[in-house]
């Protein structure tokens, strides 16, 4: 598929209908897959599950950034031009363990390798997990995070916030998917099927 294929201006769909969020089936599948591989890739992943970060965010991520006592972390928001803006993301307890465990490199920061080798294992993962499409990217990571948060209730402007987004408009695209509650609301149509 073409990279034109792939993006729309802004939304979850491609220009040709592809869903770009992973589903929590899929989640669960690559969460699974990633647990095989080294304690520093399976923590990545996690990170990009569980906060919804860019793998440059993740990557940028330095043991100072990792809060202990709130159990959080914070990224440098990418995306903001010449603002620097900061931004706290909650994680689990386990998560926050995880990756105080992993050995730093010289410059604080936590993951000692690449943007194209954190893609490339990311992508490898998904393969074996079975995932195909526009979704199979760490970027479908991100948007499941926001469909997923939108999904359980978390308000507007608090996934805002998580994600980094300057408007709220960006983070009103996760209101598009079709979620459990969505599928409830058709499944009263049923009626209308013989």
């Amino acid at each position: 598929m073409q990279r034109a294929d792939m993006e729309t201006e802004d939304g979850i769909y491609t220009t040709t209908g592809e869903r770009k969020y992973l589903t929590v089936s899929e989640r669960e599948r690559f969460v699974e897959e990633a647990s095989k591989e080294d304690l520093a890739t399976f923590a990545f992943c996690l990170l990009l599950c569980l906060t919804g970060c860019r793998v440059s965010e993740a990557l940028a991520l330095k043991v100072t950034h990792i809060d202990r006592e709130l159990r959080c972390v914070r990224y440098l928001t990418l995306k903001r031009r010449s603002k620097v803006v900061w931004r706290s993301v909650p994680i689990p307890n386990q998560l926050v363990e995880t990756l105080v465990r992993l050995p730093v490199a010289e410059d604080g920061k936590v993951f000692q390798f690449s943007r194209s080798t954190a893609w490339r294992r990311v992508v490898m993962i998904m393969e074996r997990a079975g995932i195909a499409g526009a979704q199979a990217c760490p970027r479908g990571l991100r948007h499941y995070f926001g469909v997923f948060a939108d999904s359980q209730g978390i308000p507007q402007p608090v996934l805002q916030r998580w994600m980094g987004h300057a408007k709220l408009e960006s983070t009103a695209i996760y209101r598009q998917a079709v979620g459990e509650e969505e599928q409830s609301l058709a499944e009263r149509l049923c009626w209308l099927m013989p």
